[in-house]
């Protein structure tokens, strides 16, 4: 069998869909020998090439303009005629964004609905008609391939999809995301902790900070954990700050003035991969508000790490942190800075969190994500 998979996320291991594909692929090439495979990557000028790819995985490049219509010509046409090409079997998107033709059986990854069910991507023409297409191309594929149960009823209600197309697959966690052992002389954690100001105790957000990621509502809730516990316990906000305030992106500095939390909050901005598990096995808490989320890998990330995890009832959530996280309604900010609190004040309660995290976490593997994503494949190209 020959897959062709649509890399445009190759270069965005950032992203949870430059995680999924990264993952997918080193595995799928590590674990089946007659399989081969094709990144079919999105060349727009001035950019990087692919990075990391392994050897044997091969690379057809597709020259594309920069920007939304060269992102969709690209889908729309330059990812099938690819597919011709190179002689592939079998077509994966690993995004929603397939193309409403393809020359071979396809393959749609949907992570989740978000952008189609949350309004604030809906207001422009573009954004509408981006969804519409992407709808229609989607129930023509051969199968869908989704991050969980909670999306995969999602995509049955939403786009009509029969029950019987669509498999749900949940994604893994690596191997360097493990409780930590270091005393706290090591040289490289030491270096890590003073890249980023770490401070001796400290709540962790990681993620994105687009609306439906609910972080206007942890600070809300921080106001709370503030006046209970002081400065003991900055809020650390990590990844990349919004540039600008739009529908999208709330005025998150603004909600930190007007709140009194400029000493209790903390902006960090990007985290190298590499140093993620270093932030999470440090962290008293980790918090993850999200409204609604296909799987949610930076929880299942500081569970790994031993880090207590307190989440929302957002999606696909409480199916990844099971029982040994904390679960709450993504508007109940009260009970949100209570669980904090908790966490945080009382020992014996993070103890058995840490516990029960890292075995609730070694239940979700890369290798598994693999093996059954190759059982679909067969089952689609089998079926012609």
């Amino acid at each position: 069998m020959h897959v062709a998979l649509n890399a445009t996320f190759w270069n965005r291991p950032d992203t949870g869909s430059g995680q999924y594909i990264r993952q997918l692929v080193y595995h799928l090439n590590r674990q089946v020998s007659d399989l081969d495979l094709t990144l079919v990557f999105p060349q727009v000028p001035g950019q990087p090439e692919p990075e990391r790819v392994p050897p044997s995985v091969n690379v057809e490049r597709v020259a594309v303009r920069p920007g939304h219509l060269g992102k969709v010509l690209f889908e729309q046409r330059g990812f099938p005629a690819a597919c011709g090409r190179v002689g592939a079997t079998l077509a994966h998107v690993p995004y929603w964004g397939p193309p409403l033709r393809s020359p071979v059986p396809l393959v749609v990854t949907i992570h989740d609905l978000t952008t189609l069910l949350e309004p604030q991507y809906n207001h422009s023409a573009r954004a509408r008609l981006y969804n519409a297409l992407v709808s229609a191309a989607a129930r023509g594929a051969s199968h869908i391939l989704t991050d969980s149960f909670s999306s995969k009823l999602d995509i049955m209600d939403h786009l009509g999809v029969a029950e019987q197309d669509i498999t749900a697959v949940y994604l893994g966690v690596g191997p360097q995301f493990q409780p930590g052992t270091s005393s706290g002389d090591n040289l490289m954690e030491m270096a890590t902790a003073a890249k980023y100001d770490l401070p001796e105790f400290y709540t962790l957000y990681l993620g994105g900070y687009e609306t439906h990621k609910n972080v206007m509502n942890l600070l809300h809730a921080y106001t709370y954990v503030a006046q209970a516990l002081g400065d003991e316990y900055p809020l650390l906000l990590a990844g990349n700050k919004p540039a600008t305030q739009s529908a999208n992106y709330p005025d998150y500095d603004g909600m930190i003035e007007r709140s009194g939390l400029s000493k209790y909050v903390r902006w960090i901005g990007y985290v190298d991969e590499e140093d993620k598990p270093l932030l999470y096995q440090r962290a008293g808490v980790f918090v993850f508000p999200s409204r609604r989320e296909g799987f949610g890998l930076p929880p299942l990330e500081a569970m790994a790490c031993g880090t207590p995890v307190v989440t929302s009832d957002g999606g696909s959530l409480p199916e990844i942190v099971g029982a040994a996280g904390f679960v709450f309604d993504p508007d109940d900010v009260h009970g949100m800075a209570g669980a904090i609190i908790a966490i945080l004040t009382e020992d014996n309660l993070a103890a058995d969190m840490r516990r029960q995290g890292v075995i609730q976490a070694a239940n979700f593997k890369w290798e598994n994500t693999a093996t059954e994503t190759l059982l679909v494949y067969d089952r689609v190209a089998n079926a012609r």
